[in-house]
C-alpha cells in the first residue's frame, strides 16, 4: 500500500484513489474572476466525479518585470479565497513566498504551496510546514527528482508528513522547459503523492521579454502522458481568456475547453489504476 495524504473523506491522495484536480486562474485578479471560474469549475468536475481543490495566488512574488500585475495581496487574497470555500464548498490552495506568511496562510487555505523557485528555501519550508497544513512542493526546474529528497526530510523533521511533490518541468537551455516523465515515478519513491503541473510545464520562462510564454496547446497532451505515468493529482492553471490574464496567459487552459481536456485523463487514470 502506497502513501496517502488525506485532506478529507473525499480527497485523499495516493494509493491508487482517483486523480484529485487542482485547478484556477493564475492569480487573483479579481473577487468577480475567482468567483466565476471556482463555480464553473465545480460544475464541471461534479459533472465528471473528478475531487477538485480551488487554486489562485495572492501575490505574484516572481514576476519577470516589476510592472507586471501581482495580484491583491494575502490579506485581500485570503478574504476572497475564504468566500470561495464559504460559497462553493471547496478546499483552496495558493503560494506563499516567505516564511512570515506561513502563520496567516496556514488560517485559511487547505494546502499551502511552495513555489519551484523557492523548494529549497529552510526557513520558508520549516514555517509551511509547522502549520500542520498539507504542503505541496514545486519541484524547482534546476533540480533533480531524487534531489527532492532533502526537501521532505526538512519537513518531515519539522514535523509534517502530509507532503505533495509537485512535477512541473526541467530547464532545457534557455528559456524552455522538458518534462522527464521519469521524476514522476522517482519522487513518490521518496514517500509522498506526486502531482503533475501540466500548465507550467508548457512554459517559456521569460520567452516574451517582459513576461513569460507558453505553448498552451500541449497541455493535453503532456497531461495524458503524466497520467499513463501515473499521478495522485493533475494541476492546471484555467482562465476564462487566458489571452487577457494578468499572468502565465499563454500555457493557461481557456475554462471552456477543460472539460474536453479532463475526460480522457480521467478515463487513463482509471485504467491505470485499474490494472
Amino acid at each position: 500500500m502506497g502513501k496517502t495524504v488525506k485532506l478529507n473523506e473525499n480527497i485523499i491522495f495516493g494509493d491508487n484513489n482517483p486523480f484529485v484536480l487542482i485547478a484556477g486562474p493564475c492569480v487573483i485578479e479579481s473577487e468577480e474572476l475567482v468567483m466565476e471560474t471556482a463555480a464553473a469549475i465545480k460544475e464541471i468536475t461534479t459533472k465528471l466525479e473528478i475531487p477538485f481543490i480551488f487554486k489562485a495566488s495572492f501575490d505574484k512574488a516572481n514576476r519577470s518585470s516589476i510592472h507586471s500585475q501581482r495580484g491583491p495581496g494575502i490579506e485581500k487574497g485570503l478574504e476572497i479565497l475564504s468566500r470561495v470555500k464559504e460559497k462553493y464548498n471547496i478546499p483552496v490552495t495558493s503560494d506563499i513566498h516567505d516564511y512570515t506568511q506561513a502563520e496567516l496562510a496556514g488560517q485559511v487555505l487547505d494546502i499551502i504551496q511552495i513555489p519551484a523557485f523557492l523548494c529549497r528555501q529552510t526557513d520558508l519550508l520549516v514555517a509551511a510546514a509547522k502549520t500542520g497544513k498539507i504542503i505541496n512542493v514545486k519541484k524547482g526546474q534546476f533540480l533533480a527528482p531524487w534531489d527532492m529528497k532533502n526537501v521532505v526530510t526538512k519537513m518531515e523533521e519539522s514535523g509534517n508528513c502530509n507532503i505533495l511533490l509537485t512535477e512541473r518541468g526541467s530547464t532545457f537551455g534557455y528559456n524552455n522547459l522538458v518534462v522527464d516523465m521519469r521524476s514522476l515515478p522517482t519522487m513518490r519513491e521518496l514517500g509522498s503523492p506526486v502531482v503533475f503541473d501540466a500548465t507550467h510545464s508548457v512554459q517559456i520562462p521569460g520567452g516574451q521579454g517582459t513576461t513569460t510564454g507558453g505553448k498552451r496547446e500541449f497541455v493535453p497532451y503532456l497531461s495524458r502522458a503524466a497520467a499513463a505515468v501515473g499521478i495522485d493529482a493533475l494541476f492546471t492553471e484555467v482562465h476564462p481568456n487566458p489571452d487577457e490574464a494578468w499572468s502565465d496567459g499563454p500555457n493557461m487552459i481557456k475554462l471552456n475547453e477543460l472539460e474536453e481536456i479532463l475526460k480522457p485523463i480521467k478515463a487513463i487514470d482509471r485504467i491505470i489504476k485499474n490494472y
